[in-house]
């Protein structure tokens, strides 16, 4: 192999026989050689046309050890091109892909910023390029590989760090390195099967917690961005690690998802609930199907809040003129597209209940009512499907999310309906309702109190419930909870404590949702 191309085994077109073999492309850093020169990351910045403010690869470094034993380390941060990639799985409409040569590449044209990639990319590899708003990340120079080039950081790397091959073909070099070296890979626990193989890497480099964030933030060339989503880099007091290691270099990072997702969780949780309670006495024979609140008001405002719902997660998109992709071009393994077609179904019950109602087809409504409930559930909680295939946030990989979320959705359709109930309905409920909003708030606080006080079991998921209980989030957490406390008294506050409850709820989701994207990837 040559310092600028590929075999002519491998490249596309040459009429060989052995070019019909798939390759399985792969790379190796050697960081025995690498010198921290940050030619990779300026030939990749060229070559792509990569954008000020985002970087598709950069070389991270770490400062080990003390005066006067101390030195340097590097590491070369880049997409991990997963033989398993879970940011192709989260991708709605299949702008996130894998080809059949194992590169994870994506398409910018049918991209609808949604940043479910980014979510769930346990590397923190993939940015949205601020002139386009796509989603954009290394694609192993997919370009020059179908040209029989190699990717354009292997060519200007001065130490022969970095190399490419097919890991198929036992005679090329990376091929060789992987199966006879000791290579390390990044975060082998996310199941992805990485193909960016690391050899002579410092732990305290792949390890995003094993470094210490230096005082004040001051890292050498630059300063980290801390404000509002942004990600701080580094172990906060460096607990993680036995070595004296102090992160020296990196670059800023930004959470996915913002305050648009955490306020879609509670209108999302308020159609569910505001829905399904009453759906659920009224089929059980406790409600009058003929009731005012049944027949009207839950509809009414299960209806708005989905609307709402819909029109918060296009708002959140950053190409929503594109969200229709979600339904024309479908990838099924996304949790994004199942949601929008369980949303579907759910605003398509309530329009048959509306029509249902206006045309006296009671039996019909009440019938419906069996489809309903499901669908409503299913609106409230497959939300923990969702973040769970963010396999970087290990907050979110937790069994109870499900029924977390069911709990909250019963809490905010009581909340939401309670007010209209006194005011619409002349029979006094109070006796049923107040006590109903009570119960919910307590069961949500006992989930929470479970939440952060259990043993967590990575070091990532403890910092999260760190920042949410005693760092940047502590404020939305505990002004939640003293708000949900609040709603408990409901017997004896009334109305208000409605109220309470939804702004209790909407504070703690934000803090949980922004917490778990606190913690550092990379």
């Amino acid at each position: 192999m040559t310092s600028t191309s590929l075999p002519a085994s491998h490249r596309p077109d040459t009429g060989r026989p052995e070019a019909s073999a798939v390759p399985r492309w792969g790379k190796v850093i050697d960081h025995s050689r690498c010198i921290g020169c940050h030619a990779c990351s300026t030939a990749c910045k060229s070559e792509n046309e990569v954008p000020l403010s985002v970087n598709r690869t950069y070389v991270k470094s770490v400062d080990i050890g003390e005066f006067p034993s101390a030195r340097r380390a590097f590491q070369v941060t880049r997409c991990n091109q997963c033989a398993a990639p879970p940011c192709a799985f989260a991708c709605p409409t299949s702008a996130m892909h894998q080809r059949p040569d194992g590169i994870v590449d994506f398409d910018k044209e049918i991209c609808i910023g949604c940043k479910a990639c980014i979510a769930a990319c346990p590397y923190d590899a993939i940015f949205i390029n601020p002139e386009d708003n796509s989603a954009e990340k290394c694609n192993f120079c997919a370009h020059r590989i179908d040209m029989g080039l190699e990717p354009a950081c292997v060519v200007v790397c001065p130490a022969e760090a970095i190399l490419v091959g097919d890991l198929n073909d036992s005679g090329t070099k990376v091929s060789s390195i992987v199966g006879r070296s000791v290579v390390s890979v990044r975060r082998p626990e996310k199941e992805t099967q990485p193909k960016l193989f690391y050899r002579d890497a410092h732990q305290a480099t792949l390890d995003p917690l094993a470094a210490v964030r230096p005082a004040a933030d001051l890292y050498m060339w630059s300063e980290q961005v801390s404000g509002t989503g942004y990600v701080p880099s580094g172990h906060p007091d460096g607990s993680n690690s036995a070595a004296a290691a102090m992160l020296s270099y990196d670059v800023p990072h930004r959470a996915p998802w913002g305050f648009k997702v955490s306020l879609y969780t509670l209108t999302k949780g308020i159609a569910a609930g505001a829905y399904l309670l009453p759906a659920i006495f009224a089929v059980s024979g406790n409600l009058d199907p003929d009731n005012l609140l049944f027949r009207w008001i839950a509809p009414v405002v299960s209806g708005l809040f989905l609307a709402l719902t819909g029109a918060l997660l296009i708002w959140d998109l950053k190409k929503p003129k594109l969200f229709y992709l979600i339904f024309t071009r479908p990838q099924w393994k996304s949790w994004l597209v199942r949601g929008s077609f369980i949303i579907a179904g759910f605003s398509l019950v309530l329009v048959l209940h509306f029509v249902g109602t206006l045309l006296g087809l009671d039996g019909f409504v009440r019938g419906l009512a069996v489809i309903g409930i499901p669908l409503a559930l299913l609106t409230a909680v497959y939300t923990a499907w969702l973040l769970a295939q963010a396999k970087a946030r290990d907050l979110w990989q937790s069994a109870l999310l499900p029924v977390q979320l069911a709990a909250q959705c019963l809490l905010a359709g009581a909340a939401a309906l309670i007010p209209l109930i006194e005011v619409f309905i002349a029979d006094d409920y109070s006796h049923m309702t107040y006590p109903c909003l009570a119960g919910f708030a307590i069961l949500n606080l006992l989930m929470i109190a479970g939440e952060v006080s259990l043993v967590h079991a990575t070091a990532h998921a403890r910092l999260a419930v760190d920042e949410m209980v005693k760092g940047r989030f502590a404020r939305f957490f505990w002004t939640g909870i003293a708000l949900m406390v609040l709603a408990c008294l409901a017997p004896w506050i009334g109305t208000p404590a409605a109220l309470f409850a939804l702004a209790g709820l909407l504070l703690f989701e934000h803090a949980y949702l922004q917490s778990a994207q606190s913690v550092p990837l990379a």
